[in-house]
């Protein structure tokens, strides 16, 4: 095997779960949780410290990881046991906790379970009805409001229907005939804090005018982060600020002087009190306020592309602030200036009415390139680069460069066993440079290493294949190579590989007589080398044989032991294995989230609520058939539900339920009032309470007594029928747990987004008849249409 599929190659073990569950395997259901639990480090070592990744404004795919990102996992989301036939994209159902909702409250499930969940519950049939009666009202307002949006977007245009000459994008050629948009939406004035907040210089107020005290804002809203602690955060920001303090400084004659005298704790305070007051709003008035912000931007939303109209990505400029930049970046903390129109150029048709920015100003510069795709474009003051507002994920034009690409990475397909013989022949090559050429060749192959370009002194300590120094490789005999450096966006890269006997020798020559800051292939660079690919192939690069190697790779690991008879959370462990492999091998690690440990304490407690419930349902049985005591299925215990984690998880549950209880009743009070009618006296709410705490005084006198009453008989093959769902359910979410556990330190998403073919999801997914709404969000959807209408026998 070659190539980077050999680099991923890896016992299932060393990276979590793959989807298979045999009997007597780690990975059986009867296993302790803690022993499917295993982290990717095993086949990497673990990155500590990895700084998190940041979203450059106006780059289209870091928005979309950004949008991504925040689509996270919800641990109440149900787990659904058995394959389901993929249909049109449709939202996840959300599960509203356990199977029976013994201890939860009003019964959220449909039909037959909710019944059987009300009677073991003992809660009333108005409860039910109640609860019934709100889910049809949503499911009516949601069905309202999706059919509101599909009137809005024209048809999608099947662009890649036609014929492939006319819709790959190519540099130079013409792009479109027509464009409308309406600019960018400029972020409001910066408002003067309240007279009372101000920040303080020895220990007294400073009055600043609000060109200062926008700036000193900035940095007190970051107070308590990471950021506010980091020396270099600190100097640029002062620096940059002083600056500001000589142009605007304070109306009170205060010079200052040092940042170690500066107190912006009221600023910090105030925000504080700020976003409180703001979390406090009413539904109703967040969304009238959103409503309003909405109706704000909507002319931004889309433009006319060609006659059709298209979404825009990033129409809104960022707003000044502080850089923060990513990992060790030597500017962060230094002052992003707030953009105005003379800062930005406007591309649009020639015969488009041009745009009337939101503020007042007039555009730098209108231009009508048609060869180009962006609406919009400046340059920020940081680093200099070239900021764009380019069309959507999902836009035609986004989606014939996403598809070209991908081609074009299936065409190496046809050379890549030539330029591998040929690399691996100059591997031996008496020309060093060539025999540097092959070394690294062989590096982004194996390892899928990006090629690396030169840094300036002002910018991250940042490597790729090329620019790597002699301190970033280590030889260990007799054939190990050690690489630990930065790469993109500072996130650490650390491997320790195998490498053919020629390749250590090489690297031993090349290190010979050269200090540590020295380059490693000081003889070839990223343009030397994407020239020499070019031979083999039009358009080929270094970055796409990333590309190709990263979806080569995973189409290896989807074919290779798919659950066929699984359950849904089998195959989908399965892909998630495989696209973690695909992660690892491109180096997309993430510091595990500051959330992980309490997102799998909620999970812990949600499994309990399933052993729970299960124990309940059993006890039932034996009420209804004294018989089941005996079958081992049902009279086993949980090991983990003593009377104590009994007694600690209704009291949990009793408080949550007490809760819910309340917020119902203000909400329903709040709706009341909106419609002008009286509010609900508060003995309404004391009965209420009174009725939670009555059912779980009962469920308090059950404990350890093996009983669970129900309010009228029920045969036993109905009960049955709850703990074998109960069981897949459990089953599933254990897999659900795994699957999260691995997955904490690598970042799934970058590689869905901009190096799996995205046909190769949507392919297995209609083979192994999984939801690809399980797997592609939304987002992802509305970018890969083009990849929706594969065949399930597609390879990549």
């Amino acid at each position: 095997m070659s190539g980077a599929r050999k680099a991923t190659t890896l016992p299932a073990s060393a990276t979590g779960t793959n989807g298979k569950v045999k009997p007597g395997d780690s990975d059986s259901d009867d296993t302790p949780l803690n022993n499917h639990i295993a982290s990717s480090s095993k086949a990497r070592a673990k990155l500590k410290g990895v700084p998190k990744r940041k979203v450059k404004a106006g780059d289209p795919d870091n928005a979309l990881k950004s949008e991504d990102k925040k689509r996270k996992v919800d641990v109440d989301n149900d787990v659904d046991s058995q394959p389901v036939k993929k249909s049109a994209p449709r939202k996840g159902k959300k599960d509203s906790g356990s199977e029976t909702e013994i201890v939860k409250g009003v019964a959220k499930k449909k039909g037959k379970v909710k019944k059987d969940e009300s009677e073991v519950n003992g809660l009333t049939k108005a409860k039910a009805e109640d609860a019934k009666e709100k889910g049809a009202r949503k499911g009516k307002g949601k069905e309202k409001e999706e059919k509101e949006k599909e009137d809005e977007i024209d048809e999608v245009y099947k662009w890649w229907g036609q014929d492939p000459d006319q819709t790959v994008v190519g540099d130079g050629t013409q792009k479109w005939s027509t464009l409308e948009h309406n600019g960018v939406i400029f972020p409001p004035p910066y408002p003067p804090l309240p007279s009372h907040v101000k920040m303080k210089y020895n220990g007294k107020p400073i009055d600043l005018p609000p060109e200062s005290e926008e700036v000193a804002g900035f940095y007190g809203a970051m107070l308590e982060t990471d950021h506010a602690k980091d020396a270099t955060f600190n100097k640029n920001f002062f620096d940059d600020w002083s600056k500001v303090l000589k142009k605007h400084p304070p109306r009170d004659g205060v010079v200052i002087k040092e940042f170690e005298r500066c107190d912006f704790r009221p600023m910090f305070e105030y925000f504080e009190e700020e976003k409180a007051k703001k979390k406090a709003l009413t539904a109703s008035e967040k969304k009238e306020l959103k409503k309003q912000k909405d109706d704000m931007e909507a002319k931004y939303v889309t433009c006319f592309l060609d006659g059709r109209k298209e979404k825009v990505g990033n129409f809104r400029v960022e707003p000044p602030g502080l850089f923060r930049g990513r990992g060790e970046h030597p500017k962060k903390g230094a002052l992003k200036l707030r953009v105005y129109p003379e800062d930005i150029t406007i591309n649009i048709g020639a015969d488009a009415r041009i745009p009337v920015p939101n503020i007042p100003g007039k555009w730098r510069e209108v231009i009508h390139d048609n060869t180009v795709t962006w609406l919009a474009t400046w340059t920020e003051n940081i680093n200099g680069s070239h900021k764009y507002v380019f069309l959507a994920a999902g836009s035609s034009l986004k989606g014939q460069s996403d598809m070209s690409k991908f081609e074009k990475a299936r065409e190496l397909k046809k050379h890549v066993e030539r330029i591998r013989a040929d690399y691996r022949a100059d591997l031996k090559n008496k020309v060093t440079q060539l025999r540097m050429r092959a070394t690294a060749m062989y590096f982004i192959d194996v390892l899928a290493l990006r090629a690396g370009n030169e840094k300036g002194e002002d910018e991250a300590d940042t490597v790729g294949c090329c620019s790597l120094r002699c301190e970033h490789v280590t030889l260990e005999p007799p054939n190990f190579v050690v690489f630990d450096f930065l790469g993109k966006d500072s996130i650490r890269y650390y491997n320790k590989v195998t490498v053919d006997e020629q390749v250590f020798k090489n690297i031993k020559i090349f290190k010979r007589d050269k200090r540590d800051s020295d380059g490693l292939f000081d003889r070839v660079n990223p343009g030397y080398l994407n020239k020499h690919l070019q031979s083999y192939m039009k358009g080929l690069s270094a970055k796409v044989f990333r590309t190709y190697n990263a979806s080569i790779t995973f189409q290896s690991q989807l074919d290779d032991g798919t659950p066929e008879n699984g359950t849904l959370q089998e195959k989908l462990n399965h892909y998630n294995h495989a696209n973690r492999m695909v992660a690892i091998l491109c180096n997309h690690q993430r510091a595990a989230p500051k959330t992980h440990d309490q997102s799998m304490a909620k999970m812990k407690e949600k499994l309990r609520g399933f052993k729970y419930d299960r124990m309940k349902l059993c006890h039932a049985l034996f009420a209804t058939d004294s018989r089941y005591k005996k079958q081992k299925k049902y009279a086993e215990e949980e090991s983990d539900l003593d009377d104590d984690a009994v007694a600690e998880h209704e009291e949990l549950c009793k408080a949550r339920e007490i809760e819910r209880t309340e917020k119902r009743f203000a909400k329903e009070n709040e709706k009341l009032v909106e419609e002008g009618k009286a509010e609900q006296d508060e003995d309404v709410l004391r009965s209420r309470v009174s009725a939670v705490e009555d059912d779980f005084a009962r469920l308090k006198k059950e404990r350890g007594t093996s009983k669970a009453a129900l309010k009228r008989d029920k045969p036993p093959e109905r009960l049955i029928e709850s703990i074998d769902r109960l069981d897949e359910k459990i089953k599933a979410f254990k897999l659900q747990m795994v699957d999260r556990e691995a997955g904490k330190e690598v970042a799934l998403g970058t590689s869905k987004i901009n190096y799996l073919d995205p046909r190769i999801t949507a392919a297995w997914c209609k083979k192994h008849d999984v939801p690809i709404e399980k797997i592609f969000s939304k987002t992802l959807l509305t970018k890969f249409p083009w990849a929706m209408e594969v065949e399930p026998d597609w390879k990549f």
